[in-house]
């Protein structure tokens, strides 16, 4: 498989579909050495099942497991970090990890190093920089701040709560594209088989019963795009990325087989929900948590009529730490004169904050 090579399947049948495209894989060439550490990192940015949209489907790690094993491959590990305010281990276990009988490492209680890129030094997992082959396993999703989440953004689960945390004053694009400079992927199987389309942590799937398996997390990440209707230049990590060596947006001149067509099916896009939702919020610096969750109350907001009747824009992120403003939700606003306490603050508790402005 060579670095320009994309391949697309649709199947209902989730393991058969993870089977065909690893077929197309020479992983003896891949991996000469059969005791080399194998590290697999799916998405669990919260504790929550597949069908949600928001996190891997086990069965794409249980045939890779299988697989690999087939191949005489047995030195493996599953590694993530859920997003900060979540809980890895409790995503673990709700997702029965434990059934895959292989080490499961919890970056959040890893020990890190930290690593220098473009002027930026992140903690990374000595765990995961010590892997000799990582297999990345993102589900496509929206973004309520990048617009997309796929191969590039899944890396973000191999830092430190402290780095992610920084990732956001950094503005996000440029840390992401760095960390894929220090970090990179070999494998990317994308779970594209109900992502929410509009938020990282899921809650309205879209069902494409479809996978994507490539090299490069630049060309699969600009092939993702427009997928959901961007173009490269809409996320702005993806051309950076490619800037800082990581890999090529020439989709082009991307090798793209698809091994099996959907039936009679249109690819749904993304409904710009949160996009439309992001006026009412004036955003610093924002943790993904913490804004997401404010998505999802200014969503229930507009559900019952009640969005229009906010009077100023609501101030969110680190950006306002220790500066005065009307409304704001999570501990970084703890100076405004309305706050909404918490980090984060739970969907709930602002819906509840903000509906009582108005009765």
């Amino acid at each position: 498989m060579k670095e320009k090579d994309i391949f697309v399947t649709y199947s209902k049948t989730i393991e058969k579909a993870t089977r065909e495209l690893l077929d197309n894989l020479d992983i003896e060439n891949e991996i000469p050495n059969k005791n080399a550490k194998i590290g697999i990192k799916p998405n669990l940015v919260v504790a929550t099942t597949p069908e949600t949209g928001a996190t891997t489907h086990n069965e794409i790690i249980k045939e890779l497991i299988s697989y690999l094993n087939d191949k005489g491959y047995f030195n493996i590990i599953i590694i993530e970090s859920s997003w900060v305010g979540d809980s890895t281990e409790r995503a673990f276990r709700v997702n029965n990890y434990k059934s895959f009988n292989v080490p499961l490492v919890d970056v959040k209680k890893d020990s890190y190093e930290k690593v220098s890129v473009k002027g930026l030094t992140m903690e990374i997992s000595k765990t995961a920089l010590a892997l000799d082959y990582l297999i990345s396993l993102p589900v496509l999703k929206g973004h309520c701040q990048t617009l997309i989440t796929c191969a590039l953004k899944n890396q973000k689960g191999l830092l430190s709560d402290r780095s992610k945390r920084q990732f956001h004053t950094w503005g996000l694009m440029k840390p992401i594209a760095a960390l894929n400079a220090a970090i990179k992927p070999n494998l990317i199987i994308v779970d594209s088989i109900c992502g929410d389309l509009d938020f990282e942590e899921g809650g309205n799937p879209v069902v494409t019963n479809r996978l994507i398996m490539g090299k490069d997390p630049v060309l699969i990440d600009t092939y993702a795009a427009s997928l959901l209707g961007y173009d490269k230049e809409d996320i702005e990590y993806i051309p950076l990325a490619e800037s800082y060596g990581v890999g090529s947006t020439d989709i082009s001149n991307a090798n793209i087989q698809v091994l099996q067509k959907p039936e009679n099916v249109s690819m749904p896009l993304p409904t710009g929900a949160c996009r439309s939702l992001s006026k009412y919020a004036d955003a610093k610096d924002a943790c993904s948590a913490c804004y997401a969750s404010l998505m999802h109350a200014l969503k229930r907001l507009k559900e019952d009529g009640l969005i229009n009747k906010l009077e100023s824009k609501i101030a969110i992120g680190q950006g306002w730490k220790d500066k005065e403003t009307n409304i704001g939700v999570g501990k970084c606003t703890s100076c405004a004169k309305i706050n909404v306490k918490g980090c984060p603050p739970s969907a709930k508790a602002i819906y509840d904050s903000l509906s009582d402005l108005f009765f």
